[in-house]
């Protein structure tokens, strides 16, 4: 597991703040029908470094712990603006005011640095380039892409909110839901090992 980027950690705020733990959990069961439905149970690592955790145990809309690369950022810009236009019988309210809200990211140095503190390995250089890393990661084609995924394997940078030039809360939120369950390779699991 790796921290989020400061892109992710500004989308993850931004969904703690607009309540979408209230319908959305972030823990698949280790039950027969969720793995079938959401793919393999949640383990303790996916979640070492949330603060608040999002497990929760009530889901009005789909569990979310798997929903990174699932769908297209055209179609999370769809469904943050308009939920109906993609999934007809939601009761999920809109967000259009995440595509057109500039992300304010001026203290996001100062939030790694909180969660340092927390425990989150954070780093003095992740620290310093906080900044720097949220227009990287928001933007397509940015040359510093590659000192981006030094710091953050995984982490892909592009316009996540289809409006070059701005870094809206939108991206964030994005950039956030696409890399949930992506950071852990079940290839490497060994689901066996503790049957006895």
């Amino acid at each position: 597991m790796r921290p989020y980027t400061p892109l992710e950690l500004a989308g993850r705020n931004i969904y703690v703040r607009e309540g979408c733990y209230n319908c959305h959990s972030q823990m698949i069961r280790a039950l027969r029908d969720e793995v079938e439905r959401y793919g393999h149970y949640s383990l303790a690592a996916e979640s070492m470094y949330d603060r608040p955790f999002q497990w929760g145990s009530k889901r009005t809309g789909p569990d979310l712990a798997r929903v990174g690369g699932k769908y297209s950022d055209d179609w999370h810009r769809d469904h943050l603006a308009s939920p109906k236009s993609v999934v007809p019988a939601t009761v999920m309210p809109a967000y259009p005011w995440l595509a057109k809200t500039d992300l304010d990211f001026a203290h996001i140095d100062d939030d790694l640095r909180v969660q340092a503190t927390l425990g989150v390995p954070y780093t003095p250089d992740m620290i310093a380039n906080a900044k720097a890393d949220v227009t990287t990661q928001g933007s397509a084609d940015a040359p510093e892409a590659a000192d981006l995924a030094k710091r953050y394997p995984k982490a892909q940078s592009r316009d996540y909110d289809g409006n070059p030039g701005r870094i809206t809360e939108a991206d964030a939120l994005i950039a956030y839901l696409q890399v949930l369950g992506t950071l852990v390779d079940f290839k490497l699991y060994n689901d066996k090992a503790n049957i006895r």
